[in-house]
């Protein structure tokens, strides 16, 4: 669970609970003693009820002190400092830890049947292990995609995070996108990745946040949480439209990078095959989020009663939505292409050509091919759909971006095949997402980051940015990544929303 941990034994109880992130309390059964070691590595030296163990490669430590069948485990960047940290576990009260660790699976809803009920509170687990307290810039609750590797506040990630938490804990959703909102720079640009040292990255990543904030307020129903975000929202749109337009055609382009595993971790598809010539697109998804990320803005500033405003994002959606069906669409395919700078489409057949369902204007007969294309079991319908890159297309794999089937992407599908009406697919999608996610959930015990789309290996199996490292390191989980925020977040918001239809 992350949080708490009992086990009834022969002779008695085991109960582990985190009385801070640093340090784990618990209860011993009657005559248990606990044996502390590193992995693959010799015991840890034992000086009476304590035990203390030190990682040669670098300065972390661990403390183990026992005490009258209670027992602290702590981690430290000292020997003292985690020996310090064990003392002070040791003086709270283990119970009453407990019960306040499980209180927000407590007040998580019910479901039915069971099966949905578990999966939940295993989502609700990932989504509260991943949300962090205030620390140094970052001033309220944060949200990070996972603990190791990425550990930081991460743009999309925090968006995609908060829908979930509106279902739980509405406030606490707001926190995370202000959280977002608060690291914006002078000239109005919100890096893809922040610190609580204060470091940002150089880099954006998709505009979701006017979205974000605008669910949040359908749930929270707070306008000053509006009137915060506008502002921040309109600076931000603007950077976007001014820095990542260089042809100036009313379409962005992501930012390329030279790294040949992450061409473009601007867009979130880092390895994505779209990349791959490490050339500049007018791309579909960064114009598509932007289009409706301005008529979200155009929504809250008209719920702020400032019409003028509301206008004049409405009227710039309006304009980039045109441009996209215009310059982007490829009737041959039936489907929608990023587009080099001399005008030539990219055809590489990405699960991005679906995200111009979000758009309120997409003519009929498209969202029929788009239909088609995603039904197609040569393109999109894969065992478990929809993989980020045909199936058909030449450099498929299970790498990440290069073929493997991400819940995130699958949610945007989702809500856009709603959006236009198809509530049929729109369902089967979720179902399938659902139960993939659920398969490897009880197989594996954790949610995974991203999935087989042709459902040959596990996750645990695909590769990451190259081939698998053996033996798997914790430290680096440089495979596909154990309880990811993201999929636990969607896949809880895909749970509740099917129970609120029932």
């Amino acid at each position: 669970m992350g949080d708490v941990c009992a086990v009834e034994t022969e002779r008695g109880d085991l109960v582990v609970a985190f009385s801070a992130w640093h340090t784990l309390i618990g209860g011993l059964p009657t005559g248990a003693r606990l044996q502390l070691r590193l992995e693959g590595g010799p015991d840890a030296d034992r000086q009476g009820a304590v035990s203390v163990s030190a990682d040669a490669q670098g300065p972390d430590a661990l403390v183990l002190i026992e005490q009258a069948g209670y027992f602290a485990l702590s981690y430290g960047q000292s020997v003292e400092q985690a020996r310090q940290r064990a003392a002070e576990g040791l003086a709270r009260d283990l119970f009453h830890e407990a019960r306040n660790r499980l209180a927000f699976y407590r007040d998580a809803p019910s479901l039915e049947p069971p099966e949905d009920d578990r999966l939940l509170k295993k989502c609700a687990s990932v989504i509260k292990v991943n949300t962090l307290a205030a620390e140094g810039t970052i001033q309220q609750e944060w949200s990070t995609p996972d603990r190791v590797p990425h550990r930081d506040m991460w743009l999309w990630d925090s968006v995609f995070h908060s829908l979930s938490m509106n279902g739980l804990r509405p406030r606490l959703a707001w926190r995370f996108l202000k959280s977002v909102l608060d690291t914006q720079g002078e000239d109005g640009m919100i890096a893809h990745q922040a610190r609580p040292s204060g470091w940002r990255s150089a880099i954006t990543q998709p505009p979701l946040l006017a979205w974000g904030v605008w669910e949040n307020y359908q749930v929270l129903g707070d306008k000053a949480c509006l009137a915060y975000a506008l502002p921040r929202l309109e600076r931000y749109l603007e950077w976007d439209c001014a820095h990542r337009d260089r042809n100036r055609n009313g379409l962005l382009e992501w930012f390329i990078e030279g790294n040949a595993n992450c061409r473009s971790g601007e867009s979130g598809m880092d390895n994505s095959p779209r990349f791959d010539r490490a050339v500049l697109l007018d791309a579909v998804d960064f114009s598509t989020f932007a289009a409706r990320d301005m008529a979200y803005a155009a929504s809250i500033a008209e719920a702020l009663e400032e019409t003028e405003k509301a206008r004049r994002w409405r009227r710039r959606s309006r304009a980039m939505s045109v441009r996209v069906h215009g310059c982007l669409w490829d009737e041959g395919d039936g489907f929608y292409y990023d587009r080099d700078m001399d005008g030539r489409r990219s055809r590489v057949r990405a699960v991005s050509g679906f995200f111009p369902l979000l758009l309120d204007d997409v003519p009929p007969e498209r969202v029929d091919r788009l239909v088609q294309v995603l039904m197609d079991p040569e393109w999109f319908n894969a065992p478990f759909p929809a993989p980020s890159v045909a199936l058909c297309e030449p450099t498929w794999s299970t790498d990440m971006w290069r073929g493997a089937t991400w819940v995130n992407t699958n949610y945007l599908i989702i809500l856009g095949l709603a959006r236009h009406g198809r509530a049929a697919e729109a369902a089967w999608l979720a179902e399938k997402t659902i139960a993939y996610v659920r398969k490897y959930y009880e197989r594996f015990g954790v949610l995974f980051e991203f999935f087989d789309a042709r459902d040959s290996v596990p996750p645990s199996a695909c590769a990451r940015k190259g081939l698998r490292v053996e033996p798997y390191d914790i430290r680096r989980k440089m495979d596909a990544i154990r309880d990811y925020h993201w999929t636990a977040a969607l896949t809880a918001r895909l749970l509740l929303d099917r129970a609120a239809a029932i």
